[in-house]
């Protein structure tokens, strides 16, 4: 139940975040998991409140995952005061330390030897605390990616890599452009990985995955790279009609949402639709009221410019 409440509240937020680009609300850009849910919402469920997220730009729904406020994730979105970075970071930038959601990352990579680095904090000092850093199949074409798992397989590093395989490095099929099928977990043994293609779509499949390597890696057996498969509904970016899929391919995909099969798994097991139904209007509401708090919270007034700037090289901002 808390896998269907998760995707649910994801999806509806960020479908409000799309109706909020249309009515002028959020300006700029953003990058919309619709359609890869079951990821985050395995994670999610899965991870201690204590351990670390790092994601991509596309990074709203990890970032809810975690438990950040939807109206800290809507208001930032909107530039507005209550957002969870006042208004400053905007979509590519979330983050929310206290719930683990240790940041979104703009530049493709540059993510993953931070990840190694959390997990290397975490070994040193014993807590069993796990880093996973989620990033997309173009990811796994950059430098970072091969340092990042070479570092973390020498040390046995308590780090999960996951990769959200959607089948397009922007406009251009990861296919198009890698010698190997699964341009993650091909390249596993390379590093002694062991080789892991999971469903995507598939909450279940994605959360006991999760909690198996976890797992693993608390008890010093060392980093796992998984390779996950999904779709994204929409094009890469708000600005991106997605035109250059082939055709049927989105339709394909439509038919194996992952909110639709978990619903339809959990009326299977016996659950009573009255049940979901409740849950969904629980999350709508949720989303209701987190997009008018967003949209009452103030705009950052000029004095917000100048802090945040600057820092001393320690953990403190100079303000």
């Amino acid at each position: 139940m808390e896998l269907y409440r998760q995707q649910l509240e994801l999806r509806y937020c960020e479908k409000r975040a799309y109706d909020l680009f249309l009515q002028n609300l959020i300006k700029g850009t953003s990058h919309l998991s619709l359609g890869q849910e079951a990821i985050a919402a395995g994670f999610g469920v899965a991870m201690r409140p204590d351990d670390w997220t790092f994601c991509t730009y596309r990074g709203h729904a990890h970032t809810l995952a975690r438990g950040a406020s939807m109206t800290g994730v809507l208001g930032e979105l909107m530039g507005r005061e209550c957002g969870l970075l006042g208004g400053k970071g905007g979509s590519m930038h979330l983050t929310d330390v206290s719930k683990g959601a240790m940041g979104s990352y703009a530049i493709i990579g540059a993510h993953l030897p931070v990840a190694a680095g959390a997990a290397w904090s975490a070994q040193y000092r014993g807590t069993e605390q796990v880093a996973v850093c989620f990033f997309g199949d173009g990811t796994t074409n950059i430098g970072a990616f091969h340092e990042a798992l070479n570092m973390s397989a020498v040390w046995k590093l308590p780090v999960i890599f996951v990769c959200e395989n959607n089948l397009y490095m922007e406009y251009t099929p990861i296919r198009d452009v890698t010698a190997v099928e699964h341009p993650a977990a091909d390249r596993a043994s390379a590093y002694g990985l062991e080789r892991i293609v999971i469903d995507g779509n598939d909450a279940d499949e994605v959360y006991k995955t999760a909690a198996k390597y976890m797992e693993r890696a608390r008890k010093g057996g060392g980093p796992a790279l998984i390779e996950a498969m999904t779709y994204r509904h929409s094009g890469h970016s708000r600005a991106d009609p997605g035109k250059y899929r082939p055709e049927g391919e989105l339709e394909k995909w439509l038919q194996r949402d992952p909110i639709d099969m978990y619903r339809n798994r959990l009326l299977e097991l016996g659950f009573a639709e009255a049940t979901l139904k409740d849950m969904e209007a629980e999350a709508m509401r949720q989303v209701n009221e987190a997009t008018e708090a967003a949209k009452a919270s103030p705009v950052p007034g000029l004095d917000a410019i100048d802090r945040d700037v600057w820092a001393d090289g320690s953990t403190a901002w100079r303000n």
